[in-house]
């Protein structure tokens, strides 16, 4: 039987101040950017030995 799932944990003061602004304040990333990090993922897929999707 699984556990139970906790709940999570509700952000108080700066950390919250700075979560807000992280989250009105979005930037998209550069097509080099997403690139490299699409590479990156696609090589730590390659070498994982459980199955992923």
């Amino acid at each position: 039987m699984a556990r139970p799932i906790k709940d999570t944990p509700i952000i108080w003061g700066e950390d919250a101040k700075r979560f807000t602004e992280a989250m009105e304040n979005v930037q998209p990333l550069s097509k080099e950017e997403r690139e490299k990090q699409k590479k990156a993922y696609e090589l730590f897929k390659s070498r994982a030995t459980f199955p992923m999707p």
